[in-house]
Parts: C-alpha cells; sequence; structure tokens
C-alpha cells in the first residue's frame, strides 16, 4: 500500500525520501503540522507547486446563506464554512537570482521529516544550481503546543563550493482572496467533478483589509470576515543570523507583507533566518487589538528564546507519549502508523480550548472546517483516558452551544436541545435534512461522551454544573420526539422513535432505527440518574439546576418509563435485529458483484437508488452493539455482525474501527486485523483517494479505540472497567495507558497473560472475563489468560442468507443496479454459490 523506498518505515518519524508533484496534496496533509488551533499544512516553504496552500484556525469562519433548490421551513439557512488564514509559510530562497523550485531544480540531497516525537517538520535538500554551486538548505516548522498561537519557522541556506549571492524572501499571503508568491492573482483549480465531503468556495471577496504594517523586522496583517465578522491577525518576526554581509527590503500591502533578506554569502558560510509568527481571532474584537496581542506574543517568544521554545515542544510531547503511547511488538510498521494517527490526535485537539475538533482537524479545509458527531463517538474516548482535560475542553463546546441547541429544537417542534449534526458557530449548517438534521442521534452520542468522560475520570463536578444541562436537555427532546403505542388487549406500551436517519447515511429519515433507539435510551436513563443523584445530595448543584432549566421533579420518572418501553426492533425470523422497521423489507444490495470503480457508492449513485437497498455506507447496528455491548448477548452480536458485515461498503472511513472491534469480539479475527490496517493506513496510503482533504480525524481517533477495546478488549460499561483481550496472532505484545479516576495504568497483553501496573493514586478495580482484581498505587497485577477468545475463519458472506426467508415468507435476494440500464440485475443468494458467473 506504501512505497516503503520513498517512505520507509520508522517507529517515531514519518520520512519522504524523494519529492513527487504527483501526490503532493497527500503529503501535504500527512506533513502538516498543528496544535488544535493553529494548523499548517505540509505546504514547502517555497510557496509553489501544491494542492491547498492550507493555514487554518480552529473556528475561523466565513457564513453565507444556504440557497435551497425549493426552500421549506425549519430548513438550515446559514451555512458556515472554514477560511483560509494568512499564509505565513513562505520562505523562498535565490541563489545568483535563480530559485529554488522544486519541479525543475537538480536535487541531489531530499529528505522530509515529520519526527513525532519533538513535534517538528524538517527538511534537508542539497540543490546543485544551473552554475555548479553546491547548496544545502534546512529548513524547520513548529507549531508550539505550549504557545498555541505561535508557529516558529527556520530556514538555513549555506553555499558549500562558491561565493554567491543568496536571497531569503519570507513572505505573509492572503493566499484566501488570490495573493500569491509573485504578488498575482491566480486562477483557482478546477475541481474533479462532484464530492460532497469537500469544502464550499466562496466567490466573493472574504477577508477585509483592515490594518497592516512592517516596523524594521516585524510584519502585520489584520483582516475582518466580511460576514461572519471575525477577526485576524498574524504577527511575524524575522530574525538573520549570518556571518555574511546582507542587507533587508521591505513590502506592505493590505494582502501581502515582505521582508527581504539580500546576502552576500561565502563558500560554507551559512546564512538562517527565523521567523516567529503568532496568529490571534475573535469573533468580534476590533482587528487593532488582536494585533497588538500578536505583539505581545512575539515578545514573549523573543524574551523566552526561539531553542528553548523547541524544548518545550519536546517537553510537552514527552509528557504526551507517556500519557498516551500504544506500543505493538514486533510491527514497526504498525507501530510507526499508530503513533502518527495520536499524533494526529494531539495536533486536533489540544489547543482546541472550548472550541471542537474538526473533522479535518486544522490539516485540510475538507468537510469546510465543521465539528460533527464524530468527536464524541471516536476523539473523546481517546482523550477521556488519556488526557481528560482535552475531553473536558471538547464537551464543554457542546454546553456552550445549548443556546442555539434550544433554538433549533424549538424550530423542529421539539422541547429540550438539539445539537446540529455539522457546525462551527452552533447552527445546523447541513443543507440536506434527510442525512443531516434527521441524524437526531447526535444528542444522544453528546450525552454518551460526557458519561463515559464523568465514568472515567470521576469529575462529578462538571457534570453536576453544565453537563447535566446537555443530559437534560437532550432527554427533553427524546422525550417528545417520541410516541407511544399500544397493542390492543396486550396492556402494554411501547416507546417509538420515528423519521430519523442513523449513522449509515445510505438509509435515511426511517423507523425506530436501532441505533437511534439503543442510544437514546442511553440518554434518557443517564439524564434520570443523573438528575436524581444532584436531589439525594440536596446541595446547592441542585437547586441551581432546578432554577437553571425549570425542571419538573416528575421529568425523570417519564425519561425512565420511556426508556424501558423503548422499542427495540428484532427479527425473529432472521434472528438479527433489524437497522430500522423496515429495513429487512428491501432489496439486498449485491457489494461482492458491484464493480470497483462504482465506490463510493454516494458518487456513482442518485441517493434515491441507494436508499431502495440494504446497504450500508458504514456500521450503524454494528456500532450499537458496540456502545451498548452490555444489552446484547454474545449470540446477538455475532448474527447481527455476520448479517451486516456483507452489506457495509466501507465507504465511510468511520466503519472499519467499527467492524475491526466487533470481529475481534465475535471471533473473525483475521478479518478484525484486515479491518484495522484498512484504518490505520486510510490516510497514510490514501485508500479512500481524499486524504488530500486532511486527516481523518476520527479515524485516527477510531485506531485507538481499535487497539484497546478491540485487541484490548476494553469495555467501561455501567462504568466498570474490564478486560478480554483479542491479540492477533502475530502480535507478541500489545501495551497502553489508560487514566481511571486520575491513576495511571499501564496495560499490557501477551499471548499467555495481561498485566496492569498503577501508579499513583487510589485503587482501581477491574475485571478480566468475569473475574474481579483490584491494583493498588505502586502495584502490577498479571492475570494469566487461556487463549484469546473464539477464531472463526474467513469473513461473512451473502451466501451465509441462502434460503433465509423474512417474517412475510418471502426469500431475500439480492441485486446489482445497473448503470447502463433502468433494470436491476437480480441474483438470487443461492446463485451466489457460485460467484460472479451467476450474473
Amino acid at each position: 500500500m506504501i512505497d516503503r523506498d520513498r517512505f520507509p518505515v520508522d517507529p517515531w518519524r514519518l520520512v519522504e525520501t524523494e519529492f513527487d508533484l504527483e501526490d503532493v496534496g497527500v503529503t501535504e496533509t500527512l506533513f502538516a503540522v498543528g496544535n488544535g488551533y493553529l494548523g499548517m499544512r505540509g505546504n514547502h516553504p517555497e510557496g509553489r507547486h501544491a494542492q491547498e496552500h492550507g493555514t487554518f484556525v480552529n473556528g475561523f469562519h466565513e457564513t453565507f446563506p444556504i440557497r435551497h433548490a425549493e426552500q421549506a421551513y425549519g430548513f438550515a439557512e446559514v451555512g458556515q464554512t472554514i477560511i483560509n488564514a494568512p499564509d505565513a509559510k513562505v520562505m523562498r530562497v535565490y541563489v545568483d537570482d535563480e530559485p529554488l523550485s522544486l519541479d525543475l531544480a537538480d536535487v541531489r540531497e531530499y529528505e522530509r521529516v515529520l519526527d513525532m516525537r519533538d513535534g517538528v517538520l524538517r527538511r534537508h535538500i542539497l540543490w546543485v544550481t544551473p552554475s555548479g554551486k553546491d547548496v544545502r538548505i534546512d529548513f524547520e516548522r513548529m507549531v508550539s503546543f505550549e504557545e498555541k498561537h505561535l508557529a516558529i519557522m527556520t530556514l538555513e541556506v549555506t553555499v558549500l563550493n562558491a561565493d554567491a549571492p543568496v536571497t531569503i524572501s519570507c513572505q505573509l499571503l492572503n493566499r484566501q482572496d488570490g495573493e500569491d508568491v509573485y504578488g498575482g492573482m491566480p486562477a483557482s483549480p478546477k475541481r474533479a467533478g462532484f464530492d460532497p465531503r469537500k469544502t464550499e468556495k466562496l466567490n466573493e471577496r472574504v477577508l477585509e483589509p483592515q490594518e497592516f504594517w512592517q516596523d524594521g523586522d516585524r510584519s502585520a496583517l489584520s483582516y475582518r470576515v466580511a460576514e461572519s465578522g471575525m477577526t485576524i491577525a498574524v504577527v511575524a518576526d524575522h530574525i538573520i543570523d549570518t556571518e555574511n554581509e546582507y542587507d533587508s527590503r521591505y513590502l506592505s500591502e493590505q494582502d501581502i507583507a515582505k521582508n527581504v533578506f539580500r546576502v552576500q554569502a561565502k563558500a560554507g558560510v551559512p546564512v538562517r533566518v527565523t521567523k516567529i509568527v503568532s496568529y490571534h481571532t475573535s469573533r468580534g474584537v476590533p482587528a487593532r487589538e488582536i494585533v497588538d496581542r500578536g505583539r505581545r506574543a512575539l515578545d514573549r517568544a523573543r524574551g523566552i528564546g526561539v531553542p528553548a521554545l523547541f524544548a518545550a515542544q519536546r517537553a510537552w510531547l514527552d509528557g504526551f507519549w507517556e500519557r498516551s503511547d500504544v506500543r505493538i511488538g514486533g510491527h514497526d510498521d504498525l507501530q510507526q502508523a499508530t503513533r502518527w494517527c495520536l499524533f494526529q490526535l494531539a495536533q486536533a485537539s489540544a489547543r482546541a480550548d472550548g472550541q471542537g475538533v474538526p473533522a479535518k482537524g486544522m490539516t485540510g479545509s475538507g468537510y469546510s472546517g465543521h465539528y460533527f458527531w464524530d468527536t464524541e463517538i471516536y476523539v473523546l474516548p481517546f482523550l477521556a483516558y488519556t488526557t481528560p482535560l482535552w475531553a473536558r475542553n471538547a464537551l464543554r463546546m457542546r454546553y456552550l452551544m445549548l443556546p442555539a441547541a434550544r433554538k433549533r429544537a424549538f424550530q423542529l417542534n421539539e422541547h429540550g436541545a438539539l445539537f446540529p449534526w455539522r457546525t462551527i458557530n452552533g447552527e445546523e449548517a447541513s443543507a440536506y435534512y434527510a442525512a443531516g438534521t434527521a441524524q437526531y442521534h447526535i444528542n444522544a452520542d453528546v450525552s454518551f461522551a460526557m458519561a463515559k468522560y464523568v465514568r472515567a475520570t470521576d469529575d462529578v463536578e462538571f457534570l453536576h454544573r453544565e453537563g447535566v444541562d446537555i443530559a437534560v436537555e437532550t432527554a427533553r427532546l427524546w422525550a417528545t420526539l417520541g410516541f407511544w403505542r399500544s397493542v390492543d388487549g396486550a396492556g402494554e406500551e411501547t416507546f417509538h422513535i420515528h423519521g430519523v436517519t442513523g449513522p449509515d447515511e445510505y438509509t435515511t429519515v426511517v423507523n425506530d432505527n436501532l441505533f437511534t433507539n439503543v442510544m437514546a435510551r442511553f440518554n434518557l436513563r443517564f439524564a434520570a440518574r443523573t438528575v436524581r443523584e444532584m436531589a439525594e445530595l440536596d446541595g446547592e448543584d441542585y437547586r441551581k439546576m432546578v432554577d437553571r432549566l425549570g425542571l419538573d421533579p416528575a421529568e425523570p420518572e417519564g425519561w425512565e418509563r420511556a426508556a424501558e418501553a423503548m422499542h427495540i426492533p428484532f427479527s425473529s425470523a432472521l434472528g438479527i435485529h433489524p437497522q430500522d422497521h423496515v429495513f429487512l423489507e428491501r432489496e439486498i444490495w449485491d457489494l461482492e458483484n458491484t464493480p470497483a470503480d462504482k465506490h463510493p457508492l454516494l458518487l456513482h449513485f442518485h441517493p434515491l437508488v441507494i436508499y431502495r437497498y440494504q446497504v450500508l455506507k458504514q456500521a450503524d447496528v454494528v456500532l450499537a452493539l458496540f456502545l451498548q455491548g452490555n444489552h446484547f448477548s454474545d449470540e446477538d452480536k455475532l448474527a447481527d455482525f455476520e448479517y451486516y458485515d456483507p452489506l457495509t461498503t466501507g465507504d465511510s472511513t468511520l466503519s472499519a474501527v467499527v467492524q475491526s472491534i466487533l470481529a475481534a469480539e465475535v471471533g473473525y479475527q483475521e478479518l478484525a486485523l484486515e479491518y484495522f490496517r484498512q484504518s490505520i493506513f486510510v490516510d497514510l496510503a490514501d485508500l479512500h483517494h481524499n486524504a488530500a482533504d486532511g486527516v481523518h480525524v476520527a479515524s485516527a481517533g477510531g485506531v485507538w479505540t481499535a487497539l484497546v477495546s478491540g485487541f484490548g478488549g476494553m469495555r467501561d460499561h455501567f462504568g466498570e472497567l474490564s478486560f478480554d483481550p483479542r491479540l492477533p496472532a502475530d502480535w507478541p505484545e500489545l501495551a497502553f495507558v489508560l487514566h481511571w479516576h486520575g491513576t495511571r495504568l499501564q496495560i499490557t497483553v501477551t499471548r499467555e497473560e495481561l498485566r496492569v501496573a498503577a501508579s499513583d493514586g487510589d485503587p482501581v478495580g477491574f475485571s478480566v472475563r468475569g473475574t474481579g482484581y483490584v491494583v493498588g498505587a505502586g502495584e502490577e497485577v498479571v492475570v494469566r489468560l487461556e487463549g484469546q477468545g473464539r477464531v472463526i475463519p474467513g469473513r461473512p458472506t451473502l451466501r451465509q442468507l441462502t434460503d433465509v426467508k423474512r417474517e412475510d415468507g418471502s426469500y431475500l435476494s439480492a441485486s446489482v443496479p445497473s448503470v447502463t440500464t433502468s433494470i436491476p440485475i437480480v441474483v438470487g443468494l443461492a446463485d451466489l454459490e457460485h460467484g460472479a458467473d451467476a450474473l
């Protein structure tokens, strides 16, 4: 999957040994650096030959009216999209007035390295100029974790074998509105067809110039965003260090600032330029104020010193890896990829500081910089168990969105609050309600993530002060969205939720989606339990909450009643849980005989075609089996997994990690490893052909969960820590860290035993395959393992459904929609015994 000559295996570094323009967009993503607030794509400092010259600040966005072909009440009205912050990455080199241009240059040595131990991107080049001069160029770029507004770049140029004039041109550019390194307005690159995953294109000017100036080697640009009203300032210092003679030139315009150093370089005498950049944004503070903040940040950085800032970055990451590292014995390729994924999670969330975690982090403009439910389900578990403060910050983002969520619920004629499916500023930004607003499950996802955080950390203070507001308001929505239904003569009522979309976006606006119902049940119970526990304490927090939310004492009882009566679909004929009320009535999409060039389906088939079939974009029922596994039997999990796995396309990068976890649990252990490899290399090998749009952050979070919960077998149902490992056959060891109620646990799994070592803190109780243990501070508990669970060879296929009937007596059948005619190709499931030849 990966060219290992070009990208060699290194457990701690991502290394590139050869420049290639063909996949420049992908490598811009792979070599991006960021901190959760500020992100810079891995563009080369020459400032040319890029798919996207990206510099992004979390939450820095523009708004625009959503134009629906046919408007209806309650449709989302205002779109939001992340915008390109002024680009400070450009540091161009000229020797003898010849520019270094990687597409043409005679480059004898090339190495680009993203070092995940010290958080620095480095590049080394040996360039032979047309006049025969050997020029060594070493470049570094760092976005600081400690000083979240700061980025530091250094460029060192040495002409090795001759004297030569060297020019280094450092620039600040407003690329959002078309400025480029030559001061021109280049044509926008053409887009390659329709893809809803890409960001919106804004045609009008976005960044309105405010204050811009130069003061010696310090330059500043600042802007106000035309519609959203946000402001941004970028201020940069330039420090030159050389024994050569030089002079400086300056240019300051509204969309470009240049600091140019002209050096009479002597052979072997280096020229080093350091560029310290500060980015500040605001939702409304005048530009002049944030320019001043940028000045102060640079003054502080100059006082600390650049070497100290690099040392602080290393120390910060030492702490991160001590809390977060996952070690895979004997597989350096998987180790490298694992650490790259974990490093991306740090770059996406560490300094978000109350903002959300965008689906692409700050590595690209894909998905318009929006926050989705991905954060709560795929990223929060890693944060809660490794660096709980980051998880709390991410949850506070949802708390701060409650006013907009209450407004949205009211628009949809419901009580409580409804969180947006995709957003930056808290308002719903999805123009397609069927696969957007209808995903009400996001309410339960947020509450579930909060419960997981509280269980892992015991942070009851956060729950009682702010988290309870989320629990109550989301429960209120379920209570009014659902309805009661009774069967004549049965004397039993059931609670139903209709008109919703689950995680699987290939099936929309359905009744009783299993995932939604199961997660809503959890949400209702969690809210009721939280309120009752607060009432028993009879403290000030409870009284404030009752007043703040206008809580009726009868509400918790109503939530519990709805949860207990929640309808959970089940087909006795097939022995599985239907994804929704009518899912099993649909024709099965025969994925085994669907041409490979017709994936992903969403780019090749009209939604109405897809909606008619049993076919999944991503795990839906299977995700419910994992998140709420304590409510399903082992037999249920196996039956459901075997039914849905052959129907799942994997068109979403969110799917393989969940399929890996359940495959490991139910016994398909080789398949679990196959899905895991798909997940861990989704960006590094560009498996979905869209890594150029940015890192799949949720998939990176899912990689951690697949390791810890899939192969490590960790569960935390009911707030109780348990383990049932499924170590792959050729892995000698898997080791990871968990933090439980403030105690650091080092977990090590081998084929023969599981070891749990505790640091300072309170004793921690846990179970291994049903047997309870307690580990005290400074102690280690060793548990012998008898095997690694059931092993089922191969993978589930549609052949397993041969001669299976629905409740109405009809047989299941599979087909592939024809792309040349309107007549589907129908294949009886019995014919699948003969493979594709049956067609």
